[in-house]
């Protein structure tokens, strides 16, 4: 059934998307850059980062436009004073206190095009740094690179994997990603599907595979080629992109618009692909 289209008005300009539609959607489809963190295609919208905020006519405060459906006549300002001093500060204030190195080149580029300055809240600013948890040998855990967007619990909830390992605990500067009653993840109900991984921003969330390859220094992005394949233990179909560096696959990912998996994969099609490795030798050497 087709939906009926919805007049709105972005940046002065008049537009009509589908009834349904958020204000984000339709600023992309508008190509406008807007930025996000908490914010992926293939997960229920949490609106935790505010940095994709715009100014709507008549509201008195900033709406988030990853979660905001779209109104008949409503007027959109996406790149006003307020808009960018606001997306500024956030950025900021995560940047102060939480380790932003491996975000990728489109945040970093969000970094710059806002004039965030970190720096600004002197070397005492208050972090959440702390060690990595090692306690498998399939993924770690780096919270000192969160910025609490929800992805991973959302991956692990009722947008994929329904499992609800995980949650987020505390208040305040405490609040944190943990497993119930903060057990080790051995004991937790994790399935290691590793769709936490496959959502997360930050690099907080890491496998084990690229973290050992990044502390010896041989991680090298620009020498990695990524191959299409489909998932050899069951029937489903569901699509692997393997990332391969020096004949080794080092990760595995998969679509995030692939229609079967939609970005999530079980233990198998993640972290099963280690035979590949085992090659026997030949000519009995």
């Amino acid at each position: 059934m087709t939906r009926r289209e919805v007049e709105l008005t972005i940046d002065e300009k008049a537009v009509r998307v589908p009834e349904g539609t958020t204000i984000l959607q339709a600023c992309r489809a508008q190509k406008i850059d807007t930025p996000t963190l908490c914010y992926l295609e293939n997960l229920t919208p949490v609106n935790v980062c505010r940095v994709c905020v715009v100014e709507v006519e008549g509201s008195r405060v900033l709406v988030p436009a990853c979660s905001r459906p779209v109104e008949p006549k409503m007027v959109v300002r996406t790149d006003t004073e307020r808009v960018r001093l606001s997306r500024k500060l956030v950025l900021e204030l995560l940047a102060s206190s939480v380790d932003l190195s491996l975000v990728s080149e489109e945040v970093k580029a969000h970094m710059k095009r806002y004039e965030a300055r970190p720096e600004r809240f002197g070397p005492r600013a208050a972090t959440v740094a702390q060690p990595p948890k090692i306690d498998n040998d399939l993924y770690i855990r780096d919270y000192s690179k969160c910025i609490l967007c929800y992805k991973c619990v959302e991956a692990c909830g009722k947008d994929a994997q329904n499992t609800f390992a995980i949650a987020v605990a505390g208040r305040g500067f405490d609040a944190r990603i943990s497993t119930e009653s903060a057990r080790p993840l051995t004991d937790s109900a994790c399935v290691y599907c590793g769709n936490c991984i496959g959502v997360c921003p930050t690099g907080a969330l890491m496998f084990k595979s690229e973290y050992d390859m990044r502390r010896a220094g041989t991680w090298d992005e620009s020498k990695q080629t990524q191959t299409d394949t489909i998932c050899p233990y069951c029937g489903v179909g569901c699509t692997l992109q393997l990332r391969v560096q020096d004949n080794t696959i080092v990760k595995v990912t998969s679509p995030l618009d692939h229609d079967v998996t939609r970005g999530h994969l079980c233990i198998k099609g993640r972290f099963g692909w280690q035979f590949v490795q085992n090659r026997a030798p030949r000519d009995g050497k």
